[in-house]
């Protein structure tokens, strides 16, 4: 049997099982690939040819069908037989297998993301009564991830999933508004771990959630959760100035690092910050030098955003030093500004005076072994390794700064020190 006399019969095959009501097995033959394959040739009555007819679905599907794949099997193969007994005497039987894996590189792939890791993203949208679908409705967005008029209906007046969500969601409104993380036909919760993280993209995609500032809060959310599972969403590009997210595997520190630093960029609102952040992804392990010294000038960027923020003048002689102690300053950052009744007042003002040291032994550190200096023929670079603390170190300040920046920037002024 060809291809083309194969898919004509399957589509009447297809028309048979749900003029019967065999819902479910007209969208196995409907929704994945099927091949022919003679298997044998028996010569009673003058010669019939035995055929098998494959089903191919993906792994996980495959697998989630269960026990159910003998009763679907059993119904293709009679409605098959139904349509070519006048046209043939050869035997056919219809077989569900399981597609082979395509990716040659399944052996160093990174662990998928638990199932409790997906409730908790998934609770914490709850908790935040946050509209999945954003400012689409629910068939366009799950269209945009699912060809819906493929997948089954669970409300047996309608053919397929996209008029069941539509009638349920838009026409009645009846659902619950997180009823798609439950549904089974989407399985978030135990499908493949790339389907969960593709949704997550989608939610806080430009299209769905034009506003920048509730898609990074949802990013971060995301991303508290994913990290712990070697995974993050991430920013690829923009469209029309706001970003359009992607998730990706995470390799080691300096990349999530990076990432953070990113989050902050954004945050501020400061764009002029993006050329550091990209040297920083591109050089943290081919290039340690230039990572040191991007570090530095990172932190300096951030220093002087804030500052120009706070309507604090920053003159041109003031290097990173300057700077520091400046914005420390302002935020009250400051050892000398914690009270001595407040709880462990003396360890806060440990960590405040290292904050300040921190900034200048990178700078420091930028001298010794960061691009931007000269060297002579003796002179030994350090490793990735020590980038990618700097790197770390260089972001943990500006992470905290910024914060704490935006904490106090819609507040009234608090007593020195007490919420350092």
């Amino acid at each position: 049997m060809n291809e083309q006399t194969l898919e004509t019969t399957l589509g009447t095959v297809h028309a048979l099982l749900l003029a019967e009501g065999m819902d479910e097995a007209a969208m196995v033959v409907r929704s994945f690939p099927a091949r022919a394959e003679q298997t044998g040739y028996d010569n009673w009555n003058g010669g019939t040819q035995l055929w098998d007819v494959y089903i191919e679905l993906p792994p996980e599907d495959y697998a989630r069908m269960g026990p159910q794949r003998s009763r679907i099997e059993e119904q293709v193969s009679e409605r098959l037989k139904r349509v070519l007994e006048t046209e043939t005497q050869d035997w056919y039987a219809v077989k569900i297998i399981p597609a082979l894996v395509k990716n040659k590189d399944w052996r160093d792939a990174t662990r998928g993301v638990a199932r409790q890791v997906r409730i908790n993203v998934l609770d914490g949208l709850r908790l935040e009564k946050v509209k999945w679908f954003g400012t689409l409705d629910e068939v366009e967005f799950l269209s945009r991830l699912f060809d819906l008029q493929k997948m089954p209906s669970n409300d047996p007046r309608y053919n397929d999933a996209a008029r069941d969500i539509w009638q349920h969601c838009i026409n009645n409104d009846d659902w619950d508004l997180d009823w798609v993380y439950s549904d089974e036909r989407f399985d978030l919760l135990g499908g493949p771990s790339e389907r969960f993280l593709r949704f997550l993209c989608e939610i806080v995609h430009p299209v769905v959630r034009p506003d920048r500032d509730e898609a990074m809060k949802l990013v971060s959310h995301f991303n508290d959760q994913l990290r712990g599972e070697g995974w993050e969403i991430y920013e690829e590009e923009r469209i029309a100035g706001r970003p359009r997210f992607a998730y990706r595997p995470l390799t080691n520190h300096g990349v999530r690092s990076v990432s953070r630093a990113r989050t902050v960029a954004d945050a501020l609102d400061a764009g002029w910050m993006a050329k550091e952040i990209e040297r920083l992804e591109n050089a943290v392990d081919r290039d340690p030098a230039l990572a040191i010294g991007t570090a530095k000038d990172l932190v300096e960027s951030c220093c002087k955003t804030i500052l120009a923020k706070l309507n604090i003048e920053c003159a041109k002689s003031d290097d990173l030093g300057d700077l520091t102690f400046k914005l420390t300053t302002e935020l009250k950052l400051v050892a000398k500004g914690v009270s001595d009744e407040a709880r462990g007042a003396e360890n806060i003002r440990r960590i405040l005076r290292n904050l300040t040291q921190l900034t200048h032994h990178l700078a420091e550190l930028r001298s010794l072994y960061g691009s931007g200096h000269g060297r002579d023929g003796k002179h030994k670079g350090l490793q990735p390794r020590h980038a990618r603390l700097a790197v770390a170190s260089a972001v943990a300040f500006i992470d905290f700064v910024s914060e704490t920046y935006r904490e106090r920037a819609g507040t009234t002024t608090a007593e020195p020190g007490a919420d350092a």
